[in-house]
């Protein structure tokens, strides 16, 4: 078991409400104070915000309360509320052996004072638990990592480097928000690989993230002058304080402006309550309805206790995802893509650039008289494949209009240009038109995708792959060249007997499936070796791991890129050879060998039996 040195003296913010510091050997990577702007960033020790146990183990004492509440219910209704109950008089203090009520046991025997005893040793011992989990979990940030220990018998040390950083989140529940404090996440390259700092003060923990961006994007940061004086104000005036500008702030936003936050979509609650009624999912649940009705109504009662459970858990899953909707904003900020939702709970989150491996618009065919898309991601969570919140953090735009769509796309992918965002939105998400560049499944295979061949199909740029299908759900995949893992291509018989093969992108797991069915085997050699040239230029020119280096190192860096680019162009080229070449071989190979097994077959006398 480790031991957790005494806390140092810091001067504490205005809300006096940073968290205690632990001092300990100072971090060989500490970044020097003049480049962060908290002073948690550096590289020392802290702990938590001191009502952290209070949140992390209410919902433990609420359970406690509420089991001593249900024995005590008969006994405070006959002492608070004798009316509502006149003949539990006689019940009260009665004892009936085993199975009687813990509380009347102890009335009549008067064991008033040990039962009071017991007590107190319980809180006693919850609160000495919570106090010690809190005084052995601290954090410190360094200019390499963001590092946590936790645990009291089992330590637990957990490290996020932060040039591997995919995001930082912020989430501030509501009894939380009510009293200042928000839990941070940082978001790490694998599954449950996030470190989480919950709770710190709201103030802190917004200081903490922009500090942690800074310093995985690369950036110096100016000298900062030190905290401005603050008239001292007493904890009752600060709690009531804290507790005004939450409540306003759950009503007029989530947190105090910051530098080109204004959200550059607008989600009107109309609308996306409307998204959701238009669902096949409210279909569903309509069907189920009429069901239940009709199979009542003849005298088949089992659906009632059978479906009805079910539609009020899909009420409850419904309106969840309302609220979690609301208030929905995106805005571009110095360090990345700000999505920021959620009514009661507010999760805010920042993608830095270069985090986005693939780009989804699609739109529902009971969505195509409105005309609304909506976007999705995929990115690292840094969560479990089990962890059932996953999802609200891939969602980029919830529902919106085509102007909508360009405004987040602009965001996302920053690097499209306006061509090419034009052929996102003309070609890609309305289809095939006057003009089509995309390439699509020929007309001998119309029968694999009979609905949508006209639609399937690809289209490479410069510096992304488009892949179009569907005609019920249209969906648009947009597949930077940077961040794409591999591609496929994968044939069966009858795949082979038409001619064609099918398109598989390997990238993050997440909502969007880069896959294309049914392209023309040549086309997709052809885009097999296109893909692999310019992926492997793409990856040798991105930086956007350290997207704010000095002016100085970028330039350095771009040029030393482009040599790199320039010089890959070879590389890349014998890359392709050497995986494209091998395969149309195999292939040829393939058709060479089925043309003379059918030329032996036609030679083959009647009688004659092969033995091949």
């Amino acid at each position: 078991m480790t031991s957790t040195p005494e806390p140092v003296n810091q001067v504490p913010d205005p809300g006096d409400q940073v968290p205690e510091p632990v001092e300990g050997p100072l971090a060989p990577g500490a970044p020097p104070p003049q480049l962060v702007r908290s002073p948690l960033s550096d590289g020392e020790w802290h702990r938590l915000h001191p009502l952290t146990p209070l949140l992390r183990g209410g919902l433990f004492l609420i359970v406690v309360i509420g089991i001593v509440l249900a024995n005590l219910r008969d006994r405070l209704v006959f002492i608070f509320l004798p009316w509502l109950a006149p003949d539990i008089e006689e019940e009260v203090g009665e004892w009936e052996g085993a199975g009687g009520d813990p509380i009347d046991f102890i009335v009549a025997n008067n064991l008033y004072v040990l039962a009071g005893l017991a007590v107190l040793a319980a809180l006693i011992v919850l609160v000495a638990v919570f106090y010690t989990s809190w005084r052995f979990h601290t954090f410190r940030i360094t200019d390499d990592d963001v590092e946590v220990r936790s645990g009291i018998l089992f330590r637990t040390q957990r490290r996020a480097p932060l040039d591997r950083v995919q995001g930082v989140n912020l989430t501030r529940p509501m009894i939380a928000r009510l009293l200042g404090m928000a839990k941070l996440e940082v978001v790490g390259a694998g599954a449950d690989a996030n470190v989480k700092l919950e709770y710190l003060s709201t103030a802190n923990a917004e200081a903490v993230r922009t500090d942690i961006l800074r310093l995985a994007s690369g950036r110096r940061l100016a000298m900062t002058a030190g905290p401005a004086a603050v008239r001292p104000v007493g904890r009752a005036a600060m709690l009531s304080q804290t507790v005004g500008r939450e409540i306003t702030g759950m009503i007029e936003g989530p947190e105090a402006p910051v530098a080109e936050l204004e959200s550059v979509v607008s989600i009107p609650v109309g609308r996306l309550v409307a998204s959701h009624i238009l669902s096949m999912s409210t279909l569903g649940l309509i069907f189920a309805i009429i069901a239940i009705v009709v199979g009542v109504s003849q005298g088949v009662t089992w659906l009632l206790f059978g479906f009805v459970p079910a539609i009020i858990g899909f009420g409850a899953y419904w309106l969840r995802s309302i609220v979690r909707s609301l208030r929905y904003a995106i805005a571009p900020t110095p360090d990345g893509v700000r999505i920021t939702f959620g009514l009661f709970t507010t999760i805010t989150e920042i993608v830095p650039p270069g985090r986005v491996h693939a780009v989804e618009v699609t739109q529902p065919i009971m969505w195509r008289p409105a005309g609304w898309w909506a976007v999705r991601i995929n990115r690292l969570t840094g969560r479990s494949a089990a962890d059932g919140s996953t999802d609200q953090f891939t969602t980029a735009l919830p529902v919106g209009t085509v102007a909508d769509v360009e405004r987040v796309l602009r965001l996302l992918q920053p690097t499209l240009s306006d061509e090419e965002r034009a052929l996102v939105v003309q070609e890609g998400m309305f289809g095939p038109g006057e003009v089509d560049t995309f390439t699509n499944t020929p007309k001998r295979a119309w029968w694999i995708v009979p609905l949508s061949y006209r639609r399937n199909g690809f289209r490479l740029t410069a510096d992304a792959l488009l892949m179009r299908r569907g005609v019920v759900w249209r969906k648009l995949v947009i597949l930077p060249l940077a961040r794409l893992q591999s591609i496929g291509l994968y044939q069966g018989p009858l795949d082979r007997a038409s001619g064609v093969t099918n398109v598989r992108a390997h990238v993050v797991t997440g909502p969007v499936s880069p896959f294309l069915a049914a392209v023309d085997r040549d086309h997709a050699l052809a885009l097999f070796d296109d893909v692999a040239r310019g992926s492997v230029r793409e990856a040798l020119a991105d930086r956007t791991h350290r997207w704010a280096e000095d002016e100085t190192d970028a330039a350095a860096a771009a040029s030393a890129g482009s040599t790199a680019a320039d010089e890959a162009g070879d590389v890349s080229s014998r890359f392709a050879r050497s995986t494209t070449e091998p395969l149309i071989a195999v292939v040829e190979r393939a058709s060479a060998s089925e043309r003379d097994e059918t030329r032996r077959a036609s030679e083959r006398t009647p009688g004659e039996e092969d033995h091949g």
